[in-house]
């Protein structure tokens, strides 16, 4: 993963250019200023060696325009077995949609 931006009072974790948030079992990849973001959802995880993993994640490509009703702003989903297969199509799906004109 990429360093952590320094000099702020809330350090953001980013990975490949992009920030990386998570709230209880959601993690936001992207920016909300941007036109997309991906949510990741972990459905299901196990217990290896004291650590839990995910082993399901929903994966979303969204719209972050307020004008765009909720249900309309998914774009693309998908379902993976892990995070970080779910982590490698939303660096791909992400900036796809962000470099398209």
């Amino acid at each position: 993963m990429s360093a952590t931006k320094k000099g702020t009072d809330n350090d953001i974790l980013t990975y490949k250019g992009h920030p990386l948030m998570r709230h209880n079992n959601i993690i936001y990849y992207g920016s909300m200023s941007d036109r997309y973001i991906i949510m990741m959802q972990i459905l299901e995880t196990k217990v290896v060696k004291d650590i839990e993993v995910a082993t399901k994640v929903s994966v979303q490509l969204q719209q972050t325009s307020p004008s765009v009703r909720p249900k309309d702003r998914i774009v693309k989903k998908t379902e993976k077995n892990g995070l970080y297969t779910a982590l490698d199509i939303a660096v791909v799906w992400l900036n796809r949609a962000l470099s398209a004109k």
